[in-house]
């Protein structure tokens, strides 16, 4: 007897979550202009689009970052009964009620959604092979294993975030996280004058020698180049002199951002690479701007400087090294190398992005450490680690400071009866130099000036986006079972941190967060894909906001 095949529920899934979110960023007037009507199967929302004819799209109540998410993947539209169940289809609906200069970017949208089609579909036939194959889950190496799961998951507020632009199936398995591959980078030869370098590069960084090129071996210095850039890099134009190695050095394995890998012979050491596509929206290129090598340093130095006048988080917050980079004034030309501490061989170090992705044994990634160490309790797991992030992003909120700190970027790092956060990527941060010069004079060294404000609302803005809507609520929403409780613990912890900040900071915290009517959202598919910058007036498509509900108020934030 044939069994029966696998339904592919990939597609519906999807136009569910691009529905839910151009609901929640309000795309052609959906939910502003929308009108919430009752049908016999429940809520709709009504979008006239035009004269004689509206589309409506099934809803229910949910509460994170919108009163309503899309209930069914379709929308009807009205004047003829028609079922619109496809991305094409309901993009090019909409799409026909956009201004004529915005509606581009609805199909480069569809493109998205095509890729991560794609990806979703292969995602499900190959979990099985790629979960057999990982085995390490302990210390920095384990950490790679936690990313693969995580990179088969998608982002909470992202629909198509498992699309990368332009990449073939056979480049996503040999070089996305998701399949755990390992190979050896690329490596350009660059004269020294062209290079600028700050920190000392490891021991272990090849000289051109190594990599066949004894004849510059006193003159140049050699730059790590991802397999995936070297033909973008090569048309882009090399630098004066430099030369591009044949021969292929260090064997990596990619970490949830991809374009970051840690080497194998030492998994402690972190290359970030620029890389020739892009993730999270049309114009959020994975490319590197020499500028933000600098930030990451100067937010270091920064953090540090904190630590140092707050010593109950010298045990407990932990900090890569992002302070030796190297460029050669090119996007497509820089390295990052990081590193993370010692001491972290006996810890299981996670990234919070992983701990609703699946693991081997069936249960989401939390329970899996509940059962290891709190006693099967995945909320008293995440009780320790909310008080311990919500206590120490407020005191960063005291000195004026806001990281951009999503689940990415944080991992928890647990041992029996111990848990620790361990924070990267330090560029990106907003800062009030109201409330930092008076405590911490700089200058710090940001080369970024949308870095600096003068008043708290763009710090309280990533606040929210980021610490409490990535790093909270997102599981809050995600751990269905355990929504109320877990939304009683956000609150009680938050409460308790903004109260022990005790002076005015604590008051535009209550006032902007714990107490606002709504609250701000990111609007990442507007600013990212389906407008120009001209357009949205986005300064930065990381931090373009709509608004949502405040869930984090008694009795939730749904309608």
């Amino acid at each position: 007897m044939t069994a029966p095949p696998l339904t592919d529920t990939c597609e519906a899934e999807l136009l569910t979550r691009v529905l839910s979110a151009l609901l929640r960023e309000d795309v052609v007037g959906l939910r502003t202009q929308g009108t919430l009507t009752q049908r016999p199967d429940g809520p709709w929302i009504r979008l006239a689009a035009g004269s004689d004819d509206a589309l409506l799209l099934p809803v229910a109540e949910d509460g994170y970052q919108c009163e309503y998410v899309a209930r069914l993947p379709l929308l009807l539209r009205e004047s003829d009964g028609a079922e619109l169940t496809s991305y094409d289809a309901v993009l090019s609906a909409l799409r026909a009620l956009a201004e004529p200069e915005d509606q581009g970017g609805f199909d480069a949208f569809a493109e998205e959604c095509r890729q991560t089609l794609e990806t979703m579909r292969l995602h499900a036939a190959t979990r099985t092979e790629v979960v057999d194959k990982l085995g390490n889950w302990t210390g920095l190496g384990g950490t790679l294993t936690y990313e693969t799961l995580a990179a088969r998951i998608d982002h909470p507020v992202y629909p198509t975030a498992r699309s990368r632009s332009g990449l073939t199936e056979e480049q996503l398995r040999a070089y996305a996280p998701e399949f755990h591959p390992r190979f050896a980078l690329r490596w350009l030869a660059v004269p020294r004058e062209s290079v600028t370098l700050a920190g000392a590069l490891p021991q272990s960084w090849p000289t051109p020698a190594t990599l066949g090129l004894p004849e510059v071996r006193d003159t140049h210095v050699a730059l790590p180049v991802h397999p995936l850039t070297v033909e973008a890099l090569t048309a882009a134009g090399l630098p004066d002199g430099a030369m591009l190695a044949d021969r292929a050095h260090l064997d990596v394995v990619p970490t949830l951002s991809m374009r970051t890998v840690a080497t194998v012979a030492d998994p402690s050491l972190h290359l970030k690479l620029p890389l020739a596509t892009a993730t999270l929206g049309l114009r959020n290129k994975r490319t590197i701007k020499p500028g933000t090598l600098v930030d990451g340093a100067a937010g270091q130095r920064l953090v540090e400087a904190v630590i140092a006048r707050e010593p109950r988080f010298r045990d407990t917050i932990l900090h890569a090294d992002e302070t030796t980079y190297a460029h050669a004034g090119h996007e497509l030309l820089a390295v990052l190398c990081r590193r993370y501490p010692a001491g972290l061989d006996d810890s299981v170090v996670v990234p919070l992005a992983a701990l609703l992705a699946e693991a081997p044994d069936g249960q989401p990634v939390v329970g899996h450490l509940a059962d290891r160490f709190y006693g099967g309790d995945p909320l008293a797991l995440l009780d320790a680690l909310l008080t311990l992030l919500f206590d120490w992003q407020t005191t960063l909120f005291g000195y004026g400071i806001a990281l951009e700190s999503h689940q990415q970027n944080v991992s928890v790092v647990l041992r029996p009866g111990d848990l620790r956060l361990l924070f990267k990527d330090n560029d990106g941060p907003r800062i009030n130099t109201e409330r930092l010069d008076a405590v911490l004079p700089g200058p710090w060294g940001f080369d970024d000036a949308r870095t600096f404000c003068t008043d708290d609302g763009p710090v309280a803005d990533v606040f929210a986006t980021i610490t409490v809507h990535l790093c909270a609520g997102s599981y809050a929403f995600g751990l269905t079972e355990h929504r109320l409780a877990l939304l009683d613990l956000i609150r009680d912890r938050l409460t308790q941190a903004v109260d022990r900040l005790g002076d005015d900071a604590g008051a535009v915290l209550r006032a902007r967060v714990l107490d606002a009517a709504r609250l701000p959202v990111k609007a990442m598919v507007t600013a990212g894909t389906l407008l120009s910058k001209e357009r949205s007036g986005a300064a930065d498509v990381n931090k373009h906001y709509t608004t949502g509900p405040n869930y984090l108020l008694p009795g939730g934030g749904s309608a």
